[in-house]
């Protein structure tokens, strides 16, 4: 059975920091690309990294330089580790993994990140 599970989330202040686990079972979690999703109350849920099975990385323009994505295959997990948060960071945040267009794509439930101001 496939899984994607994400953990992490939780209630911080301003300018500090969270690492958001998203962990895999039922497949071949090292051939899959893996990306993080973020949804904010009333807004469309946006791109915010992606790491390949490759180890490179993407990131939305608007969060270089504060989250940084990484993989550990041999835990099949990826993180997201956040920086200097910010209020309008808060979301949920979801993981999502493929193979890549045309392929399955498979989504977590998502963990709730809240950044107080």
């Amino acid at each position: 059975q496939v899984q994607l599970v994400e953990s992490g989330g939780a209630l911080v202040q301003a300018g500090g920091s969270l690492r958001l686990s998203c962990g895999a079972s039922g497949f071949t979690f090292s051939t899959y690309a893996v990306s993080w999703y973020r949804q904010a109350p009333g807004k469309e849920r946006e791109l915010v990294a992606t790491i390949r099975s490759s180890g490179s990385t993407n990131y939305a323009d608007s969060l270089k330089g504060r989250f940084t994505i990484s993989r550990d295959n041999a835990k099949n997990t990826v993180y997201l580790e956040m920086n200097s948060l910010k209020p309008d960071d808060t979301a949920v945040y979801y993981c999502k993994a493929t193979l890549g267009p045309g392929w399955d794509v498979y989504w977590g439930q998502g963990t709730q990140v809240t950044v107080s101001s």
